[in-house]
């Protein structure tokens, strides 16, 4: 009820300042679909996994729409801004377990001042609130590899030589991790540099988490640091990332701060690639590698992740696209086998243009899944993959379905 009061305040806000003033940005996902054991839509996940092929491989609704308001213009050209998102969605598009099967939610995963391109500080942004926080992902499967989203404060964008220097300080709850317990909150450093030009078209980007768990007991913080190569894609219009991070503790996620049980034993070794392009005005694509290895005292939370696949687009005429999506995931926990996860996809699409990013889309599509014993044995109960799931006892199955997807 108080997201629902907090978005009906959020829009009359927005509809009393002038039109031009408002910035927008909406995202809406909607899928449907049967599958090979006549039930309805099934999405496939590996237990272990980070991440999962998205195409034709998302369940349910969801939606953002981002508002951002000019509240002040300076005659030096700084500007205060306020933003806020709100976003809408069910039990089937989400991961979070915790909601209730079948159970819409609407959030406030944004809400922010900023003041941006301010003068004396080089065009720096200074910015307050809640907010997602310089998001590094790869798009075909939504991992977000290093994302220091939070609740804080921070100066951004502050020019050093030809680099851009960022600090931010976050606090992280309940509300922000669910793994920490109730009344538990950790305090985050954030601290980035981008844009050191180490080659024709590539950049190099650095950035460093330092938590502290301010919980009782057995709550403990960490660090990561990532390191990411950025470089213009060398045929059509993208770019490649190679990304390398390594994380101890509650520093063994993502940027962000992770599970503060975790002690000192705990580390993670990440290496990402990743690569995406628009090769001709019809061909675009899309490829990403991930391996992670996990050693902590405990062997259930030592475990070696890799992941490979990718996505091709191409436009059969301006308005006619054919898309193939493969991806594989192993997971290999140090005691016991290996889980296995292969997923294909293909899909005909009618699309707003012939690129691979542009929107809106409408796909149908076919999805085929198969996994191995361990990976049905490790799968949570009621899970497809599971035993108890819809396939039973089954190593494969498939969806067929529609997908709306757009972005403006």
């Amino acid at each position: 009820m108080l997201m629902k009061h907090t978005a009906l305040a959020l829009l009359a806000l927005a509809s009393a300042f002038p039109a031009a003033a408002l910035e927008h940005t909406e995202y809406l996902r909607a899928n449907a679909a049967v599958n090979s054991e006549e039930g309805g839509q099934t999405c496939f996940g590996l237990a272990g996994a980070g991440s999962k092929y998205r195409l034709g491989n998302e369940c349910g609704v969801y939606g953002e729409l981002l508002l951002g308001q000019r509240l002040h213009r300076g005659g030096d050209g700084m500007e205060v801004k306020g933003y806020a998102m709100l976003n809408l969605g069910n039990n089937a598009a989400s991961s979070n377990a915790r909601r209730p099967q079948g159970g819409w939610t609407v959030g406030l995963p944004q809400a922010y001042l900023a003041m941006e391109n301010v003068s004396r500080l080089g065009g720096a942004t200074l910015w307050a609130g809640r907010r997602y926080y310089k998001r590094e992902s790869t798009n075909i499967t939504d991992f977000m590899y290093w994302n220091p989203s939070g609740l804080g404060a921070g100066i951004e964008n502050v020019p050093v030589g030809e680099m851009r220097f960022s600090y931010a300080f976050l606090n992280d709850d309940r509300q922000t991790m669910p793994n920490m317990r109730d009344g538990d909150t950790a305090s985050r450093h954030d601290l980035q540099l981008r844009g050191w030009k180490v080659n024709p078209g590539g950049a190099l980007e650095f950035g460093l988490a330092l938590i502290r768990g301010n919980g009782q007991g057995d709550r403990h913080g960490g660090s990561m640091l990532t390191v990411q190569h950025r470089q213009r894609a060398l045929a059509g219009d993208g770019e490649n990332r190679l990304v390398l991070q390594w994380g101890t503790g509650a520093g063994a996620d993502n940027g962000a701060t992770g599970d503060t049980g975790n002690g000192s034993d705990v580390h993670r070794l990440r290496i990402v690639e990743g690569w995406h392009a628009q090769v001709t005005r019809r061909l675009g694509g899309e490829f990403v590698a991930v391996w992670q290895r996990d050693t902590a005292h405990d062997s259930a939370k030592a475990r070696t992740w890799a992941s490979v696949g990718g996505r091709v687009s191409y436009g059969l005429s301006d308005h006619v696209k054919l898309l193939t999506d493969i991806g594989h995931d192993r997971v290999a926990p140090e005691r016991g086998a290996a889980r296995r996860l292969t997923k294909f996809t293909g899909a005909v699409a009618m699309s707003a243009g012939p690129g691979y990013f542009e929107r809106p889309e409408l796909r149908l599509f076919f999805t085929h899944a198969r996994w191995n014993d361990p990976a049905r044995a490790a799968a949570a109960e009621g899970d497809p993959l599971s035993a108890t799931g819809i396939f039973g006892k089954a190593l494969s199955g498939f969806t067929v379905g529609v997908t709306y997807e757009n972005c403006w």
